[in-house]
């Protein structure tokens, strides 16, 4: 009885420390697009996507409409978006995304992160051309759906592929196309479970498992930065 309660505590404040990191990312990632677009989700395609994606994490009414609010003011000037790039352990390479409004802060930090790992950041620019940034869609594959004919009806939007997996259908696309296979998925009542600009390894690379250790040893450490919104590698 005691072991048991004591594994639903723990596997509770797992959940809750998630959450805590994981709900001011994404109160973030739509003050931007607010501040970007207009605080107006039907105006804007990148807020709406950014409110789905908290609202499938769960993450209350009142933080999402604070987090859109929050661009109307003084405060949300100071945000802006920031990438930083950099080699990690066995030469793993990491693209790192923030959204942050203390830039000193947060290079401070993410440099601090490789060179305790034993990399380095590189000059912006330098891994550009080692990714593809493909637009990415993911949602229930519904009783009847026909992804044939799904198919067809997405490649005017700028469909690239689509693939099945578990009953999950994934869209992918060039990211330039992202507002247009939004609104296509829109038009067609698919609720998008998460879309999202993802950065693809043009040449991903295998790593041993001792290898893999060290890598996302240094990873977590990243991810867990709250000025952190995404991170991208080449590991296979």
């Amino acid at each position: 009885m005691g072991r048991a309660f004591e594994y639903r505590r723990a596997a509770k404040e797992k959940r809750w420390d998630k959450m805590s990191k994981l709900f001011p990312k994404l109160a973030k990632a739509i003050t931007v697009a607010a501040k970007e677009g207009g605080t107006d989700p039907e105006m804007n395609a990148k807020l709406r996507t950014a409110i789905q994606n908290a609202k499938v994490q769960n993450m209350p009414k009142d933080n999402i409409e604070a987090a859109i609010k929050r661009a109307e003011g003084k405060d949300a000037d100071a945000y802006v978006e920031v990438n930083y790039e950099g080699k990690g352990p066995h030469g793993v390479l990491v693209f790192v995304e923030c959204a942050t409004d203390n830039t000193t802060r947060t290079v401070a930090n993410v440099k601090s992160y490789f060179n305790k790992a034993g990399g380095s950041l590189v000059p912006s620019g330098s891994l550009e051309f080692m990714f593809s940034r493909n637009a990415v869609f993911e949602f229930d594959k519904k009783e009847g759906m026909d992804v044939e004919e799904l198919e067809l009806e997405l490649i005017d939007a700028g469909m690239e592929e689509i693939e099945v997996k578990d009953s999950t259908v994934y869209v992918y696309g060039d990211y330039t196309n992202f507002g247009s296979l939004s609104a296509a998925l829109e038009n067609m009542g698919i609720e998008v479970n998460n879309a999202s600009l993802k950065r693809e390894p043009n040449s991903p690379v295998e790593f041993t498992e001792e290898q893999m250790a060290d890598i996302e040893k240094m990873l977590d450490k990243i991810e867990d930065d709250d000025d952190v919104q995404a991170v991208y590698t080449n590991i296979a």
